[in-house]
């Protein structure tokens, strides 16, 4: 169901529609239809469209025709391409795909977004405080108990385990691909909601949550600087970020994956200008930091700021990178580590070999 402006807007949204699917709506004419006020083919359709039974329309355009008084039980996506400035009307609009048909596998419904209407989620006159959470176990209905039942059978929802939906950009991260119905879909933009510390929910970009919560631990550039430089491990700075919701690789897919997770803090939380890992890998081959090593070693840190080109610090920092291609054709971890005088001489060369790339925040 696609909530549009007015009714043209509908219409263009319409013949948007079935631009987009050709074949499905070359198959029936009835595929996607305006149900608007002035349309009667369209108003016709309205008891086929929201009937569990009936096949066609799958995709109705609107305008406030259908914000209220429509049981469509099996709705499983709104659209919202309009302003929506009364808390009413959104409630209604949102109340389009609350009902639940476990019969028609009706468990959930999505919402997409074009013109922040959502942001009223955030509003204290959306809702109070629930009734009742109610978290169903396996093979138990979905739908929550009268409150008369038993009052055990309800049961507050316990806080699940704080695991970062997606892993920060340096080291093994792997990008998440959505699809709906088969069809892979892109994010455009996320939003962040939490509780401030008068329990308000809060309503912002990622950039500008990752901004502020970056800032909370670090006032300034160069607060940030001084930590970076003097922590063994940078990785560890990356996760104590992702445990607080600072997701790097979703903040890569808005700024650019050729970033260093040092890079985009640096450019999202303090307005520094980014450079790539390749920039800076060639900045510090420009300054020939190696030449106090022998030829083989020199060529092993040359393999290692190649793999930070590619995969960020991370990968760097961990002696597991010994282990690939092409550090193996130097050897065993072992011999390789010898070409430098022994493992504390090694490492000393990796501390170099990052104080180096990051000389400089851009």
């Amino acid at each position: 169901m696609i909530f549009c402006e007015n009714i043209n807007h509908a219409e263009r949204m319409r013949q948007a529609m079935v631009n987009a699917n050709p074949d499905l709506a070359a198959a029936n004419a009835k595929y996607v239809m305006r149900i608007t006020g002035d349309n009667d083919e369209g108003k016709a359709q309205l008891d086929n469209f929201i009937d569990p039974e009936s096949t066609y329309p799958v995709i109705a355009t609107t305008s406030k025709l259908m914000t209220t008084g429509v049981d469509a039980q099996t709705c499983q996506l709104i659209v919202l391409d309009r302003r929506i400035a009364s808390m009413t009307e959104f409630k209604q609009i949102i109340g389009r795909g609350t009902r639940i048909n476990e019969d028609y596998g009706k468990l959930f419904f999505t919402i997409i977004d074009f013109k922040k209407a959502t942001a009223l989620f955030a509003d204290p006159d959306f809702d109070g405080e629930p009734v009742q959470i109610y978290e169903p176990k396996e093979q138990e209905s979905v739908t929550p108990p009268d409150e008369n039942d038993d009052p055990d059978s309800t049961r507050i929802a316990e806080e699940p385990d704080a695991t970062p939906l997606s892993l920060p950009i340096d080291g093994q991260a792997r990008r998440v691909t959505y699809y709906v119905d088969k069809v892979e879909v892109k994010v455009a933009t996320e939003r962040v909601q939490y509780l401030d510390a008068h329990g308000k929910l809060i309503t912002e970009s990622l950039k500008d949550y990752s901004r502020k919560t970056v800032r909370q631990d670090y006032a300034s550039l160069d607060d940030f600087l001084s930590v970076w430089h003097d922590a063994e491990k940078k990785q560890v700075i990356l996760e104590e970020l992702a445990t607080k919701g600072v997701f790097l690789d979703e903040l890569a897919e808005q700024v650019g994956r050729d970033y260093d997770a040092f890079d985009l803090i640096c450019h999202v939380a303090f307005d520094a200008p980014p450079l790539t890992r390749r920039e800076r890998a060639a900045k510090v081959n420009k300054r020939s930091v190696f030449g106090k090593y022998g030829e083989r070693a020199r060529a092993v840190l040359e393999a290692l700021l190649e793999k930070y080109s590619d995969g960020g610090i991370s990968s760097v920092e961990s002696l597991e990178i010994l282990k690939v291609d092409p550090l193996t054709s130097f050897g065993t971890p072992m011999e390789i580590v010898m070409l430098f005088g022994g493992k504390t001489t090694y490492l000393e060369a990796v501390r170099d070999l990052k104080v180096a790339l990051y000389s400089q925040a851009a």
